[in-house]
């Protein structure tokens, strides 16, 4: 064995980032690699509202080997096949970023080409009529792939909704059966080495020392070893997503879940809607720079499904990322590291990627340069272009009923989000950069949802003849539409698999 390995990981900080690494390292690290401990103290809260998931969450929970089942179970889960919009574009409307597939390619050609040239000429308006998800989703059915052949029924993309406490709590019973061990305790320093600078040891307020070799950041917004001791600075990004606040409560549900998150514009921001098995997840993203916490506390509460379960909670953020995410020996995890505002629930996938970038990218006691700077470089991408993505949605309006909207519409993007927008409006392509997450068919369902309809299409659809056009139009819609007849009813599904 090289003596130079990683002999004890110290994770600050519980919540969902915390168990997350904590799980995935107990997995990984078999046979005694090396010892892995996580402190916490229940005095300090989490922030807690992140419920809702996108389908690469699929991903982590396999490699855990999790039972589906038991998780949803565990964590009053239901299952998500995509996000409705409500009122973004212009007040009124409505539309569905839906998971998985959007008709049928043909020709090596993105279907939506198609659908593009059927609307043009007077005919879709929706292009979630060809999507299995979003037909799906709205008449409120639900089930898993089944073998079908070249059914869309082989191939449903899903993701979760579930309580994110609950969450961490079973990824904690999963960690510490793996041999992680768990300390109570506040952290009050932490010890650098007086020549490296590197951490060599957190001290909690008992007066115990924690040393280690790594050391893991999910203290939160506060980044107590990134940013108070390590001092990494912060880039700030409320010039572009303005929101900094928001109230979270959660509130009765009705027993009949939807299969899907939803977000409602409002005056000054949007409004979520997580729907579990006991209860809803609600919340108002606001900017306290276009409306008051007092003003957002009513309109939060005056639109809830069900009875309050609590009083509302108000959260202040600043959306934006870590200068490094990985300095010297310390790698922040989730709000440590940076904060996307839950629009396209994205905050755990950012957990889970960096959890996975780290075990790719897992150091020795050198902790080589190099592999700290392609963490940072592989990370610095990701959040641009997911920052880029929920730009989109508050760039792309024609909202202008208050102060906050006519601010977004008219205000400057970034470049790389402007260049996707044109070449979306001259001819319908989307060009997905390396490995940014949203693929070209999220791009796509967010842009038409949005009002951004392109001029044109691609120029080798019309090398389908007509008859065949209009056919197989026709008979990949009818498809579709007796896959989404035949799914179980989503409550149904839950009853019968994880209730």
């Amino acid at each position: 064995m090289n003596n130079n390995n990683i002999r004890k990981v110290v994770i600050v900080g519980g919540g969902t980032a915390g168990w997350m690494a904590a799980a995935a390292l107990s997995k990984v690290m078999k046979n005694r690699f090396c010892d892995i401990e996580l402190v916490e103290s229940e005095s300090i809260g989490t922030v807690g509202v992140g419920e809702a998931t996108i389908p690469q969450i699929q991903v982590f929970n396999r490699m855990l080997g999790l039972n589906e089942d038991e998780f949803l179970r565990k964590t009053c889960g239901t299952f998500k096949l995509g996000i409705q919009f409500v009122d973004w574009g212009r007040k009124g409307d409505s539309y569905i970023h839906a998971f998985g597939e959007v008709g049928r390619d043909m020709e090596g050609i993105p279907f939506y080409h198609y659908w593009l040239k059927e609307h043009l000429r007077g005919g879709s308006q929706d292009i979630g009529e060809y999507t299995l998800t979003a037909l799906a989703a709205l008449r409120g059915r639900f089930m898993r792939s089944v073998d079908a052949g070249n059914s869309p029924l082989s191939n449903i993309a899903y993701a979760f909704h579930f309580d994110a406490g609950l969450y961490a709590q079973f990824l904690r019973e999963y960690a510490e059966q793996r041999g992680v061990v768990r300390s109570e305790g506040v952290v009050t320093k932490a010890q650098l080495h007086p020549d490296s600078g590197f951490i060599e040891s957190i001290h909690l307020d008992d007066g115990r020392i924690i040393e280690g070799d790594l050391f893991i950041d999910c203290s939160g917004f506060r980044g107590l070893l990134i940013g108070e001791t390590l001092g990494v600075g912060y880039e700030d990004w409320r010039h572009w997503l303005p929101c900094d606040s928001a109230w979270a409560v959660p509130c009765e549900g009705d027993g009949n879940p939807i299969p899907y998150t939803r977000s409602t514009a409002q005056a000054a921001g949007w409004q979520w809607r997580i729907p579990l098995q006991h209860r809803i997840g609600n919340g108002h993203v606001f900017s306290s720079r276009f409306m008051d916490d007092a003003d957002a506390r009513t309109i939060l509460l005056r639109n809830l499904d069900g009875a309050p379960l609590s009083d509302p909670k108000l959260l202040r953020f600043t959306t934006g990322k870590r200068d490094k995410f990985w300095h010297r020996n310390c790698v922040a995890l989730g709000l440590a590291s940076g904060f996307m505002e839950p629009l396209e629930s994205t905050s755990i996938h950012l957990v889970q990627s960096a959890i996975a970038r780290l075990l790719s990218l897992f150091p020795n006691r050198n902790f080589d340069r190099v592999d700290i700077d392609e963490y940072n470089r592989l990370t610095h991408f990701e959040m641009d272009r997911i920052r880029d993505f929920l730009i989109l949605h508050y760039c792309a309006t024609e909202r202008d009923d208050s102060e906050f909207w006519n601010y977004c519409r008219t205000m400057e993007i970034p470049d790389t989000l402007a260049q996707k927008i044109e070449q979306f409006r001259a001819n319908g392509r989307i060009v997905r950069a390396n490995s940014e997450l949203f693929n070209e068919l999220s791009w796509m369902e967010v842009m038409l949802g949005q009002g951004v309809i392109p001029r044109g299409y691609h120029p080798l659809v019309d090398a389908m003849p007509e008859e065949m056009f209009v056919g197989r139009m026709r008979e990949i819609k009818s498809v579709i539409e007796r896959s989404v007849e035949a799914m179980p009813s989503h409550k149904a599904f839950i009853a019968s698999h994880c209730a």
